[in-house]
């Protein structure tokens, strides 16, 4: 058994969406090699560093991930179970391994799908695109769902009085209060 703790400079593409590491960035491994029957068991763990952007309010935010990492890396000409799919176990090339597939498959698979900057983020409002952070507590829009597009077109009287569609509305309640 030997343990190796290596800082080395992080492969493209370790991202998912909207977060991902950078890439040259220092990934830190902290491995334990073994050596079993098949091969040599490659465990242990690696801190990496994270950048992206807010799933609700698109601010930039940076964060320190650590993952698990387990990988069996089988001699050449062992035969391994058949139970066993070939991508999830390495092979011993001239006494090396490849680290980068057991890298990515575990870094990528550890990312958030929506990381936030705070849990209690409120995002941006969906009709302006404002961040509800900066701006007033009763921020809002009068916006008419266009299925009732028609009525409002129909049974508004301006002036602020009632539109048709609530008189009838009022107009039901008190025919349902005169039946009691």
């Amino acid at each position: 058994m030997r343990s190796v703790a290596r800082t080395v400079p992080a492969p493209a593409d370790l991202r998912g969406v909207l977060l991902g590491v950078v890439p040259g960035s220092d990934l830190v491994l902290d491995l334990r090699l073994e050596s079993v029957s098949e091969g040599v068991l490659v465990s242990g763990t690696t801190r990496v560093t994270l950048a992206g952007e807010c799933a609700r309010c698109l601010d930039p935010l940076t964060s320190e991930l650590e993952v698990d990492i387990q990988q069996l890396y089988v001699y050449p000409g062992n035969v391994v179970d058949a139970d066993d799919e070939d991508d999830e176990i390495g092979q011993l090339v001239d006494d090396y391994v490849d680290l980068e597939p057991a890298l990515r498959d575990a870094v990528v698979l550890a990312l958030p799908l929506a990381p936030v900057c705070r849990e209690d983020c409120l995002g941006l409002c969906p009709a302006c695109g404002a961040r509800l952070e900066d701006v007033e507590p009763g921020h809002g829009h009068d916006e008419v769902d266009p299925r009732w597009a028609a009525l409002r077109a129909i049974g508004t009287i301006e002036d602020g009085r009632k539109s048709l569609l609530g008189n009838a509305v009022e107009g039901q309640r008190s025919t349902e209060d005169q039946e009691r």
